[in-house]
């Protein structure tokens, strides 16, 4: 894992994009001129983001970040991608919310400028935890936080949930369903089986999989609970901090209108993916971090809404998660960097854990 190169997620060239984006611009901002135009150093697996600068009198943003839909040609990680549905979104919480949302400013949803749609926002200044290595692995700041610390994180980050839950109307979020029939939690988990079976068309299925989807059934809530809106990868990687303090919140592309039990699913699951990973590779990690019981309680401290059904909702993360595992290892496999074994199972990074809680062994 310390070794492996970084999965392929683009064929474009940066310096392209900043000529063609100055063009693009100036017939916004006659005269503006664009300088700093570079590529973060841990770019989305997904969509894409281009930071840069605009020297102009009357510009409304200096510091800028471009969210771009992702490169048709770098064999995609979703099937389609809904950047003006992005914009909505963060407009939105902008409107309704006291989250530290970074202002969205202008949308093009004309391929033609760069190539694919687009929107440009404020950019955060800041540290993110980093994915590569994890922050579990030891040689970040977040790993090198005194305990104190890191409990500040955690409780800041989990507000962040609490307050987007609660503080924008539902009925605003709506627009998120995804088309079918049955409740959002329904529809929600049937959109995920058709985005499985995008992944895996033409290719080997993967039987864990398939069972995790067989026990999500089992595991059904009796009371789903009212939907919400979602941020979707509702994660502390998707944060900018300034120290321990959350100072933006980004990567809203997974918006959902679901249950509460869904966005909170995916931040337990998603920092145990890290932990797991690194306790894997003979590390300790941060196990008294994120830990599932904190999360649920200062959750319901927050809210007054005690989470329920998180055997359901971490195994759904996973599930999903392993879907999203799958498709990247086959785009990997696509440019050459990987093999595909035998057993489609072993392109499952975390496929021990989603066995597991399939098994009803994990927790």
């Amino acid at each position: 894992m310390a070794t492996a190169p970084r999965p392929r997620t683009s064929t474009r060239e940066p310096e392209e994009l900043g000529r063609r984006l100055a063009g693009w611009l100036d017939a916004r901002l006659p005269g503006a001129r664009v300088t700093g135009v570079r590529v973060p150093g841990s770019n989305g697996m997904s969509s894409e983001t281009l930071l840069f600068d605009i020297e102009h009198p009357d510009t409304p943003l200096r510091a800028c970040a471009l969210r771009l839909a992702a490169d048709p040609a770098a064999y995609t990680v979703f099937p389609t991608y809904d950047m003006a549905r992005q914009h909505r979104v963060m407009s939105l919480v902008a409107r309704r919310t006291d989250l530290p949302v970074p202002r969205v400013q202008w949308l093009e949803e004309d391929p033609e400028p760069l190539g694919a749609p687009f929107f440009v926002m404020a950019r955060a200044e800041g540290r993110v935890p980093p994915d590569v290595m994890p922050y579990t692995y030891e040689g970040n700041w977040l790993h090198a936080a005194t305990d104190a610390e890191r409990a500040g994180l955690q409780e800041a980050s989990v507000a962040l949930l609490a307050r987007l839950h609660d503080q924008v109307p539902a009925g605003e979020a709506e627009f998120l369903l995804p088309p079918g029939e049955g409740t959002p939690l329904r529809r929600h988990v049937d959109a995920q089986r058709a985005y499985y079976a995008w992944v895996v068309e033409g290719l080997a299925p993967s039987p864990l999989i398939e069972r995790a989807f067989a026990r999500l059934e089992e595991l059904w809530p009796a009371d789903e609970g009212a939907a919400v809106l979602n941020w979707g990868d509702a994660r502390i990687g998707n944060v900018v901090y300034d120290g321990f303090t959350p100072v933006a919140v980004l990567d809203w592309e997974m918006a959902a209108y679901a249950p509460r039990e869904v966005d909170l699913g995916w931040t337990v699951y998603l920092h145990r993916f890290f932990q797991d990973l690194t306790v894997g590779f003979g590390q300790a990690g941060l196990p008294d971090f994120l830990r599932r019981a904190d999360i649920e309680r200062q959750y319901a401290a927050l809210t007054g809404h005690t989470p329920r059904d998180m055997e359901f909702h971490t195994l759904y993360a996973a599930l999903r998660h392993g879907i999203v595992m799958l498709r990247i290892a086959y785009r990997q496999a696509h440019f050459g960097e990987v093999e595909v074994p035998a057993d489609p199972d072993g392109l499952i990074l975390h496929h021990a854990s989603l066995e597991a809680m399939v098994q009803g062994a994990y927790w």
